[in-house]
């Protein structure tokens, strides 16, 4: 396997912050777009990398505001201070795992390509944490979300 290259995004206002760390190059990324209501509104594109990981940080952990919605199986990233979304997080018995908003990079690289309209509505819970461990990266546990 290649050597894991890291890649930092954040909230506007630098209270919250990520780094994706993976051996794909950026043109090689999966980029998703949920068509459910939440991202939609926020115009979200997830991306992960489930040989890769990501580290979420709380500068300011008073401006952490999780959100739950649907099935209630993910924490939604959100930053208190200036609304951004950076990513969502699900645990699960064998780890946390989680994806990143690639609006949310700082800067987004050139060339990750356009992403794919993804629908997930119908999926049971049981389902969705499956495919999200499949496809989904390991979150690393440190001092953030």
């Amino acid at each position: 396997m290649s050597e894991l290259q890291s890649y930092a995004g954040g909230c506007h206002c630098g209270a919250l912050s990520f780094v994706f760390r993976t051996a794909r190059a950026p043109s090689d990324w999966t980029v998703r777009a949920c068509q459910c209501t939440f991202c939609r509104a926020h115009d979200a594109l997830s991306t992960s990398d489930p040989q890769g990981e990501i580290e979420f940080t709380a500068h300011r952990p008073e401006a952490l505001q999780r959100y739950r919605f649907g099935q209630r199986t993910a924490d939604f990233l959100l930053c208190r201070e200036c609304g951004v979304y950076l990513g969502a997080t699900m645990d699960l018995p064998e780890g946390r795992y989680g994806i990143v908003n690639v609006h949310a990079f700082k800067p987004v690289p050139d060339s990750v390509p356009g992403p794919a309209p993804m629908t997930y509505e119908g999926e049971s819970s049981a389902d969705r944490g499956t495919r999200r461990q499949q496809r989904w990266s390991p979150v690393r546990v440190g001092a953030g979300p």
